[in-house]
């Protein structure tokens, strides 16, 4: 399944890391506010809204375009787990990292789609689980992508910001 209207959905690299970070920045501070109360993220997004190099030039990191060119949505998986990656990896366990769909393409397949690319490309490389930390607000849509919820979870962002979340899970692949 592809999203309508998309020519690409495509690995990403360092010259992309402007794109990713503007695009995170107007899908987290429009489409997360609705689960956090006032003030929650003021702290968190700054950090949560810049493009993570190592992602970029991972492969495993994807842009979704329009035919026009358009960054409308970006996500990707790692083997290194989000809040620990110098701990050892566990080579069939994969992590979602740093979807965003552009407010204006959010239900038009925009996320299925890179879930779907993310799926196949992990299980290519023997992934048989996929693990997410997910906002509050991003729950039903994992869901909606055969993720269950395991527990809730606090992200920590920098030294001293939690936001809390949700530990997610999609097994098998």
């Amino acid at each position: 399944m592809t999203a309508p209207d998309l020519t690409v959905i495509r690995a990403t690299g360092p010259d992309d890391a402007d794109a990713v970070s503007a695009l995170l920045r107007v899908c987290y501070t429009t489409l997360m506010a609705p689960g956090y109360p006032p003030g929650a993220l003021s702290q968190a997004l700054p950090f949560m809204m810049r493009a993570n190099p190592a992602l970029l030039r991972s492969g495993r990191f994807y842009a979704v375009e329009t035919a026009e060119g358009a960054l409308i949505g970006c996500g990707g998986w790692s083997l290194e787990r989000p809040d620990a990656p110098q701990d050892p990896v566990d080579p069939t366990l994969g992590h979602v990292r740093h979807f965003a769909t552009h407010p204006d393409w959010v239900r038009r397949g925009v996320g299925a789609a890179l879930i779907e690319r993310c799926v196949a490309d992990a299980r290519s490389g023997g992934v048989r689980r996929l693990e997410c930390y997910a906002s509050l607000v991003a729950q039903t849509f994992y869901q909606s992508q055969g993720f269950r919820l395991l527990a809730p979870f606090d992200v920590r962002v920098g030294a001293s910001i939690v936001i809390p979340s949700l530990r997610m899970m999609r097994d098998p692949l």
